[in-house]
């Protein structure tokens, strides 16, 4: 017997807010070193080179920067996502004429996704701008591409965009956002479904019954597929929201294309490594988290 659906949409919500928590606890200074390498390819020679400096600059507190708009961009995008996402899987099921408890395929369950990352974006839009530019702070300073000595917490971020975009320029991004989110949200929610399918028919059991390990790997390998797709995009959009602090930035197309002008390809993937060792267990442990809550949460409301 199936919830009432705003009794379903509540457990999706609150199930994808504790996916989004053990997702940043576990990812968050691989993020960091990803938004410092995008924005400022020249300035690490790579991953571990990065991840030193920072530390030897401010040490651990220097990893963990914009952790706490990280946090709320991570809880609301994932309560967002998974809501609409079971809201877009009974859309995709009227539209297939089938019945509420059927189970559809991993390609449908990767369109509702898909369609389910739009809305996550209006949430995960502004939230990501202040969380790159916390990040990308020291650099921007130390580039001399804005005054030294900003202080560089959330409200203070805050202030600057209002003052000086008004609340719209919480949004500077925002069409890259969207571009990014809707291939890689099918990619993301098809690798998981795929891996599980296949573990779960290697293992002669049904989906739910994989077990944490081969459920966290499914998680990774979404999250792999993910970046794989659209890594290049997200470096654009990180280049957006970080350099507009110096003033008006250029629009997605004119960034693009002003990168592969002067830079040639290989900025575009800059950072690509951290996010791919992040991916494994960050993703790992947000479909652990949303699985596990939103089966305890199930078990509550079945009685």
């Amino acid at each position: 017997m199936a919830p009432h659906p705003v009794t379903q949409a509540v457990i999706d919500l609150s199930a994808g807010a504790c996916g989004g928590t053990a997702c940043v606890i576990s990812g968050q200074p691989f993020d960091t070193a990803k938004v410092k390498m995008q924005t400022f390819p020249g300035l690490y020679r790579g991953f571990v080179h990065c991840f030193v400096s920072v530390y030897k600059q401010v040490g651990l507190r220097g990893l963990y920067q914009g952790t706490t708009p990280a946090l709320i961009a991570n809880i609301a995008e994932n309560a967002v996502l998974f809501m609409s996402y079971g809201f877009c899987q009974n859309v995709v099921r009227f539209l297939s004429g089938l019945d509420r408890n059927t189970e559809l395929s991993d390609v449908q369950k990767a369109c509702s996704g898909s369609v389910a990352s739009v809305f996550s974006s209006l949430a995960l839009c502004p939230t990501e701008l202040v969380k790159c530019r916390l990040q990308a702070m020291h650099e921007m300073e130390a580039s001399g591409k804005i005054a030294s000595g900003q202080k560089s917490t959330v409200w203070s971020v805050v202030r600057n965009v209002l003052r000086t975009n008004g609340p719209l320029g919480f949004y500077q991004g925002f069409t890259t956002t969207i571009v990014r989110e809707l291939p890689g949200y099918f990619c993301f929610f098809g690798g998981y479904e795929l891996s599980r399918s296949i573990f779960a028919h290697h293992m002669a059991t049904d989906k739910e019954h994989i077990g944490v390990v081969p459920l966290m790997f499914s998680g990774g390998f979404g999250g792999a597929c993910l970046w794989l797709v659209v890594y290049p995009i997200d470096c654009v959009k990180s280049r957006i929201q970080v350099l507009s602090l110096a003033g008006k930035q250029e629009g997605f197309i004119k960034t693009l294309m002003g990168i592969l002008r002067n830079e040639g390809v290989a900025p575009l993937y800059s950072g690509l490594t951290p996010t791919m060792i992040r991916t494994f267990p960050a993703n790992g442990a947000l479909f652990l988290a949303y699985e596990v809550s939103r089966k305890f949460m199930m078990k509550q409301f079945d009685h």
